[in-house]
């Protein structure tokens, strides 16, 4: 017969605890969601307010003083690392000054790509001028809504005139002549229903005196799939066009854009913005956080102030202490930043003074152990966040990359190889391109044991062509 009993025993559990939870999912937003993030805080938190400096206190100097920021002496062989403007912490906190302006959406406005006229804008806007009859322009504007945004129709003539009962009874016929109608719209070539129409549509509008025009329209209407394969020869068999005639016929089809609707489009601009600046010094390469992108924001001490031992204060003291969470987590953010973008430089500081090719192979577990945090730490840091380079913007995650070991134990990172194979290929003879077992060949002398299969995946991810194509196409296709 099962009797109750009590027992007790022993374990240990780990818990995230909310501010761990909160430093975690800050230092994994990108700058953009993190000041939105912020922004929904000052909202909600009484206890924060913005910290509207002064533009004196906001702007990095260019050269700063050395006895701040300089490290010691070294030899000049070696890269040295500087850290500029580590303050970030002490200017978060402070007294409350001024209140909160708006001052950072009227900035933020002054950039923002106020144009973004879709396809089917830009043409319901022309048909309004073209001075149709009502049911015609009914008619149009079901064709234009079947439109993609390449600018080809989607939908079947038949499909056009289903849409449009009972309100308008029409046929295909009377579609298809609305449809001439919409083809004549700017940009060239949309409405079509497939690639030779809409390459024929741009043609038409050349002059007919055009020497190859008549040539070319054939090539659009019947024989797009040999001008794909590069069948030079059938093509001028099947055209029954001299050397001369099928070449200026192959320059009009190329100079037609297989895609108009592209032209015309809607989508704002994206911009990126670094988190990160790196330059040179001299005393070797800088590191700083772009200012910009630190959410200015602090505890509002007159809040603080007022909160005594009272039992009706238990909300303010919660929101109090959640302010002091945030503002903690945001340093930490901003640290583990610092140390993991000035480690990135010293390892990568041969990239940033020769290229790509001399990039060196680094993993996860590398920039790890330098900072001495965990793998999955340094995953989210580098994930959506950029530096600024002397040679060009990048995201953390591009500096790290995989290694193949060389005859002599020393490893090359695939971003180098990538880059040789593209150099390699660039400089090659255009009348004898190099295979991928040449390339492989000439890699191995320089001390990179690759297969060829390798070099083929490192060239089809590149998007060059293989060595047969670049043979027949008479370019480097880089």
């Amino acid at each position: 017969m099962l009797k109750p009993s009590l027992q007790l025993r022993l374990g240990q559990q780990l818990t995230m605890t909310p501010q761990l939870q909160q430093a975690i999912r800050l230092l994994q937003l990108p700058a953009l969601e993190l000041q939105a993030h912020i922004r929904e805080l000052l909202e909600s938190n009484v206890m924060l307010e913005a910290d509207e400096e002064t533009e004196a206190t906001q702007n990095v100097e260019v050269n700063p003083p050395p006895a701040e920021t300089s490290l010691p002496e070294r030899p000049p062989t070696e890269n040295t690392v500087e850290i500029l403007d580590e303050g970030w912490g002490e200017r978060s906190v402070g007294s409350a000054d001024t209140p909160w302006t708006g001052d950072d959406d009227d900035r933020q406005q002054e950039f923002a790509d106020s144009a973004g006229e879709s396809l089917q804008e830009h043409l319901l806007w022309q048909l309004e001028l073209a001075r149709l009859e009502p049911q015609e322009l009914a008619i149009a504007r079901a064709i234009v809504d079947a439109i993609s945004d390449d600018g080809y129709l989607t939908e079947s003539l038949d499909e056009i005139s289903q849409t449009l009962k009972p309100e308008i009874d029409c046929g295909s016929a009377e579609v298809e002549n609305v449809l001439t109608r919409v083809q004549s719209l700017d940009p060239t070539g949309v409405g079509a229903r497939s690639l030779g129409e809409c390459i024929e549509l741009q043609l038409r509008q050349l002059d007919p005196t055009t020497p190859g025009l008549t040539t070319a329209v054939e090539i659009a209407r019947h024989h797009l799939a040999l001008v794909a394969e590069r069948e030079g020869s059938v093509l001028r068999r099947e055209l029954r066009a001299t050397e001369e005639e099928l070449t200026e016929a192959l320059a009009l089809v190329r100079g037609c854009h297989p895609r108009p609707g592209t032209i015309v489009s809607a989508g704002a601009a994206e911009y990126v913005v670094p988190d990160v600046f790196v330059r040179r010094t001299d005393h070797g390469w800088a590191v700083e956080i772009n200012a910009a992108t630190l959410p200015r924001v602090r505890l509002n001490q007159g809040y603080a102030s007022l909160i005594g031992r009272n039992s009706s204060h238990a909300t303010m003291r919660t929101q109090l202490q959640e302010a002091r969470w945030l503002l903690k987590s945001l340093e930490i953010r901003n640290e583990t930043l610092m140390k993991v973008a000035r480690s990135i430089v010293e390892r990568q500081a041969a990239f940033l003074e020769q290229g790509e090719e001399h990039m060196r192979p680094m993993i996860l577990k590398d920039i790890a152990e330098a900072v001495e945090m965990h793998e999955s730490t340094i995953s989210r840091v580098t994930s959506g966040k950029y530096m600024h380079t002397p040679r060009g913007v990048f995201e953390l995650r591009y500096f790290f990359s995989s290694q193949v070991e060389g005859a002599d134990g020393s490893g090359t990172s695939s971003t180098a190889i990538r880059a040789k194979i593209r150099k390699l290929v660039k400089e090659e003879d255009p009348e004898s391109p190099l295979s991928d077992g040449r390339i492989a060949e000439m890699l191995s002398g320089e001390g990179i044991p690759v297969a060829r299969r390798t070099v083929a995946k490192y060239r089809e991810a590149m998007g060059i062509a293989p060595s047969n194509e670049r043979r027949r196409a008479g370019l480097k296709q880089i």
